[in-house]
């Protein structure tokens, strides 16, 4: 198993900063993975996981610019650290294994 052990929804979350490459703060991740996942998301689970994951060091974050209509506060951008891409690829690599080992007759539906 992955020396980098990160739960579902951190897997989730990762993911989805890396779909939005260089767009990714708060809103448009909770937006990302509820429209692709069609998943509920609260943005207090949001905001718990991005901060374990940046404490984790697989995220880091940016201030962008001051904004008007946030009251002058800046947007908070993430992106994923090299070992935030280590921990993906060895979390998708366990997954693969336990995928391969499973006997095919189990996922038949008929």
């Amino acid at each position: 198993m992955s020396q980098l052990k990160i739960g579902e929804f951190e897997e989730v979350v990762l993911l989805t900063v890396g779909i939005l490459h260089g767009n990714a703060y708060g809103i448009t991740i909770k937006d990302e993975i509820e429209n692709r996942l069609q998943r509920s998301v609260s943005v207090g689970a949001l905001q718990t996981t991005l901060r374990r994951l940046e404490k984790k060091g697989l995220l880091s974050s940016q201030h962008g610019d001051t904004e008007e209509s946030r009251g002058g506060r800046p947007k908070l951008y993430f992106t994923m650290t090299a070992y935030g891409k280590r921990a993906l690829h060895e979390v998708r690599q366990d997954r693969n294994k336990l995928w391969e080992a499973l006997p095919k007759y189990i996922l038949d539906l008929k």
